[in-house]
């Protein structure tokens, strides 16, 4: 039999019950793995987990975006990366969104197994992966600050219970130089959005024609100049092309260097907080990670649709 592990970040998600476990044993064995199901007990203890597995034949994170995060950084460490599979989990799984999963945590295994493996584009900010965003700005904390049992009681709602407290929070305003293939502008941003995404913080089709293997990531930065001009903004994202809001720089590119004149606060990474006392930030991507996917998406999603590429 091949060996099968799944990472279980109890913090992100419930599975029923023991007997719902059990289930996916058996599921697992129908499809000839033999299974081992670690939980995770602090931050940063998937990607732990993960560089240091051996012998595995597939790699499923059961949890949120941000496990998933672990996962991959962890695998990426890898002298010799597992193949990935994702069960979300989590309260908003962007990223399983996208790739056209349920939440219905054995159907989601079903479709795994009876998927596609799919090289993907991973990005880095100064070497620290992310899977669908990096990004900086007021109120982008609130993946991260919100409390854990307000996420608990109300799920997705409880994102806009604490997004609303923070309306008293002041934009910040960074004076920004970013050099792209070769070229360096300058300009004053109040959110700097980085993607390889079509759908962030639950709003879905942001961008046109995102291509996770086409090795390009999307640059989203904006002259916000007042918080109400936020939802002006969501209202536009959906009506107009980016180049044609007010305020707006759009980028698509495989490589990007960003250098503020202050040390900018904390980016969120896929959810999760990035703390650093670093001035300039460079992106680019990685392509060492494979992982299962559904059929559903793959034609939308990648440039290159070869089944098992």
């Amino acid at each position: 039999m091949m060996k099968c592990v799944v990472i279980y970040n109890p913090n992100s998600g419930k599975l029923s019950s023991r007997e719902d476990i059990k289930k996916i044993f058996k599921l697992l064995e129908n499809y000839n793995y033999e299974t081992e199901i670690i939980y995770t007990e602090y931050r940063g203890h998937a990607k732990e987990i993960t560089k240091k597995l051996k012998n595995v034949d597939l790699l499923l994170c059961a949890g949120g975006d941000g496990t998933l995060n672990e996962v991959i950084s962890g695998n990426i460490e890898r002298k010799h990366p597992i193949l990935l599979g994702h069960l979300p989990l989590g309260s908003v799984n962007d990223v399983a969104h996208m790739y056209g999963m349920t939440n219905n945590t054995h159907k989601n295994i079903v479709m795994l197994l009876n998927g596609v493996k799919k090289n993907i584009d991973v990005c880095l900010i100064n070497n620290n992966p992310f899977v669908y965003v990096a990004c900086l700005g007021a109120f982008v904390d609130i993946s991260y600050a919100t409390p854990r049992k307000l996420k608990e009681k109300y799920g997705r709602l409880a994102y806009i219970l604490y997004g609303i407290k923070q309306l008293k929070q002041k934009l910040k305003f960074f004076n920004v130089k970013y050099t792209v293939d070769g070229k360096t502008y300058e300009k004053r941003f109040s959110f700097i959005f980085i993607t390889n995404s079509n759908r962030v913080g639950g709003v879905k089709d942001i961008y046109e024609d995102v291509k996770l293997d086409d090795n390009k990531f999307e640059v989203l930065m904006c002259d916000i100049k007042n918080k109400w001009d936020i939802f002006k903004a969501i209202y536009y994202l959906k009506r107009k092309e980016l180049d044609e809001i007010k305020g707006f720089t759009y980028l698509k590119t495989d490589n990007i260097k960003l250098e503020f004149d202050e040390v900018p606060p904390s980016w969120c990474i896929d959810g999760d907080e990035l703390p650093h006392e670093s001035k300039t930030f460079e992106i680019r991507i990685n392509k060492d990670n494979y992982m299962m996917l559904p059929t559903k998406n793959i034609d939308k999603l990648f440039e290159h649709n070869n089944l098992d590429d």
